[in-house]
């Protein structure tokens, strides 16, 4: 006997469940409140439960697959097709019933409480890293009002603006250095709020043997090893390592009609902080790599450096 296949459209509230009697054909699409889903499905036969890939749904599918059923998840994109009318909860939890019995439909990995953690800590770390950004040009833009100006780079121009803070009271307002100070004392808070953040990354860095296998390939360092590490969530859900590069949007853009087709630049799709760290590892190896390899000088001698970067960073993400 074949399991049952559910649909299930989630919310902070209220759920939706489209599925199909596997014994007697009837159709049944129903209401839940969080509670009374899962007394629901603890009561039913281990089945298929199909859900988006949204906000709380990797915590539904390991609650969903603690009471003996197979929590998938599918990306928001393949579900859309198939809403047949306006979209509605009723419409979405058919429409993900529909999607997930496609051939070949591929699925999202459900990540553990670790990954899924350690992602939110790259969240708040970059998050942080831009506020600090958005401080320190604020600073020199308001700065540069006054006709004053300092070198480039964040920590050298902190360094010459504390230096000089002595000539600076003697020329700004004073409502201007006492805001000033403060925004620089703002600044040190978000270094160190970011430094401790990268000091818990560390930590899981060492306990994790994927993490530390990953960081042996080169160009890829502990934030990139983690991020990899949390965002992939089960490695068998991708066929190869090309399939992987695809997923980040590391391959080239394909459109074709008539048999023809032609490549563009990167697709872009996938996680796009993944994908910086990426590039930001491959310029930085084609910055301080003292002795390159044959296949990156080929590939330098021919294209341009930001077409180098997105190739390096394609091959590192297919050699993790």
């Amino acid at each position: 006997m074949n399991a049952t296949t559910y649909g299930l459209d989630v919310a902070k509230q209220i759920f939706q469940m489209y599925w199909v009697d596997t014994q007697t054909g009837e159709i049944a699409n129903r209401r839940f409140r969080g509670d009374e889903l899962i007394a629901f499905l603890a009561q039913r036969p281990g089945g298929r439960v199909a859900l988006e890939a949204c906000g709380s749904a990797h915590w539904w599918a390991r609650k969903i697959k603690a009471i003996g059923h197979e929590g998938v998840l599918l990306h928001a994109k393949f579900i859309r097709p198939f809403v047949q009318t306006n979209k509605t909860d009723a419409a979405d939890a058919r429409a993900i019933w529909t999607a997930v019995q496609q051939p070949g439909m591929r699925t999202v990995a459900t990540k553990t409480e670790d990954q899924q953690a350690m992602l939110g800590l790259h969240r708040m770390r970059s998050l942080l890293i831009k506020f600090r950004t958005m401080q320190v040009n604020q600073i020199r833009g308001l700065l540069y009002e006054f006709g004053v100006s300092f070198r480039a780079g964040r920590v050298a121009g902190l360094n010459e603006i504390r230096a000089h803070m002595a000539e600076l009271e003697g020329s700004l307002p004073g409502i201007m250095i006492d805001s000033l100070q403060d925004q620089l004392k703002r600044i040190d808070g978000i270094e160190q709020d970011i430094n401790l953040l990268e000091t818990q990354i560390n930590g899981w860095h060492r306990q994790e043997a994927a993490c530390q296998a990953i960081a042996e390939v080169p160009g890829i360092g502990k934030l990139t090893a983690t991020a990899l590490v949390a965002t992939i969530g089960d490695a068998t859900t991708f066929k190869s390592g090309r399939e992987f590069a695809s997923f980040l949007g590391l391959v080239p853009r394909q459109s074709g009609t008539g048999g023809k087709v032609w490549l563009g630049g990167i697709s872009k799709r996938g996680d796009p902080y993944l994908r910086i760290l990426l590039i930001h590892g491959a310029r930085s190896m084609m910055c301080h790599t003292k002795v390159s390899g044959e296949w990156q000088k080929a590939i330098q001698e021919r294209r341009r450096a930001n077409v180098v970067a997105a190739a390096m960073a394609n091959k590192m993400a297919r050699t993790a």
